[in-house]
């Protein structure tokens, strides 16, 4: 029988358009029962559409409902997909950018740590706990893929909270890989690696082509000084810390305490940090959104894939305002996924996934999960990201075993403040939230005590509606 595939939050159209694409590109899913779910009933009438657009393009005949009715979604589904964004960007994440800002405390992203991933973890986790109670119920033996961020503490807290099976998705690692592959000019498949950490902090262990170390060339690359411009805080992480880590420099600069600081403009101008980034990104996609929803009645899959290409032209465009040569690799690196509209693979694990275990052809992935005896010097408590097998018998973590030391201590910077705000969302105690701010890196190199307690209750009472009461 085919599976039955759920997608939490199938309004965000274009993500949606991306994984159905993948999904329904293998013929053994192309007959899947795809159920979409939103509370937003215009923007599902729409992803709708745009399903049975991608169908018919491409030969296949799915089931195909929406619904706002989450029941009714989840109800005997196999596999569940999240891509939710609680509060969505006004008023929750322009609330979570303005409020900080204030203070004197600036965020480049804000969805994975910080005050700005605290506060989306906080939101995010109820609703994510009540998904789970309904699959508890509708489907206890699916499996739930994750999109969200902040991927590791909603990953932390929802295998604590419920017996569903999960791991966490993202693309950072076989991101990385291909902009690694641009730097050295040499071509993405032929780089092998091995790569674990936490999530938006692993490190590449292994990266190796044609069993040569590629290590020493990426440190000449960073002597050199022809290493990227706009992407100097991770060629200068890795010659302080010997390896590359995964997620974009505009990420990782705000989980350390060392690149973004009040009154600091050399620091931003040196390392090309944009401040307000992920800012700039949501209102690209709401954009985006008017202009699907005015074409979908009209539109076709070549039209589809012209209008992909569209709005990455667009923010390759918004790049080049400030940084030509990263422009130059996003439009090398990132467009060329959408050339091919949907005959082309996006890249995303999820449908590598549900493809693995529905017919046991094995496939190995990076996927978020527990850290069960998988990285030694982390706690065993922690969300891990970690190289998987798939195939029939489920997703199977790899153990890595001990990890450098001075990546791990660094990690746990991290792991302190997803631990405590994991603590706030599972037992409603407010101190804690205090207590993640507090040891959060960028927020406490930013701000003294009294600012932190002062910026948290202004940040509780602004998202009071988005949140449970917290004694």
């Amino acid at each position: 029988m085919p599976p039955t595939i759920t997608l939490i939050g199938a309004g965000s159209t274009i993500f949606a358009k991306n994984l159905l694409g993948d999904i329904l590109s293998f013929p053994e899913l192309a007959e899947a029962r795809i159920r979409l779910y939103d509370i937003d009933a215009e923007r599902l009438r729409v992803s709708e559409n745009v399903a049975h657009t991608l169908a018919r393009a491409l030969g296949v005949r799915p089931t195909i409902l929406a619904t706002t009715d989450r029941q009714r979604a989840l109800d005997d589904a196999d596999y569940v997909i999240a891509m939710i964004q609680v509060g969505g960007y006004q008023p929750a994440t322009l609330t979570d950018f303005a409020i900080p800002r204030r203070y004197g405390l600036r965020q480049t992203i804000g969805d994975t740590l910080g005050i700005g991933g605290i506060m989306r973890a906080l939101r995010t986790i109820p609703v994510l706990l009540d998904v789970c109670r309904d699959m508890e119920e509708l489907c206890p033996q699916a499996t739930l893929l994750n999109y969200v961020n902040p991927m590791a503490m909603i990953c932390w807290a929802l295998s604590r909270a419920t017996p569903i099976r999960i791991v966490g998705l993202c693309h950072s690692v076989h991101g990385t890989v291909r902009e690694l592959a641009y730097d050295l000019d040499i071509p993405a498949d032929e780089i092998a690696y091995r790569c674990a950490g936490i999530n938006h902090m692993a490190f590449y262990t292994r990266l190796e082509r044609h069993g040569e170390d590629l290590y020493p060339r990426l440190h000449a690359l960073a002597r050199s000084g022809r290493a990227p411009r706009w992407n100097q805080v991770r060629y200068d992480m890795l010659q302080r810390l010997g390896f590359f880590v995964t997620e974009s420099s505009e990420h990782f600069s705000e989980y350390v305490p060392w690149f973004i600081k009040h009154g600091r403009g050399d620091l931003l101008d040196r390392y090309q940090i944009p401040l307000d980034e992920y800012l700039f990104r949501c209102e690209d996609q709401l954009a985006d959104w008017a202009e699907v929803r005015t074409a979908v009645a009209q539109i076709d899959n070549a039209s589809l894939a012209r209008l992909e290409r569209a709005q990455l032209e667009t923010r390759c465009q918004r790049i080049a305002q400030t940084n030509p040569a990263q422009a130059a690799q996003f439009r090398a690196v990132w467009m060329s996924a959408a050339d091919d509209g949907a005959s082309k693979h996006s890249g995303e694990y999820g449908s590598l996934i549900i493809h693995a275990q529905e017919t046991g052809q094995p496939r190995v992935i990076y996927g978020n999960v527990p850290n069960a005896s998988l990285i030694d010097n982390l706690p065993p408590s922690c969300c891990v990201e970690v190289p998987c097998l798939v195939d029939n018998n489920g997703v199977q973590p790899v153990r890595i075993g001990a990890l450098p030391p001075q990546l791990t201590a660094l990690m746990q910077t991290n792991i302190n403040v997803q631990a405590l705000a994991v603590e706030a969302a599972l037992t409603h105690k407010r101190e804690h939230i205090y207590h993640a701010a507090m040891l959060d890196p960028h927020t406490a190199a930013e701000l003294d005590l009294d600012q932190i307690w002062s910026l948290v209750d202004d940040l509780l009472a602004a998202h009071a509606a988005w949140l449970p009461s917290y004694a």
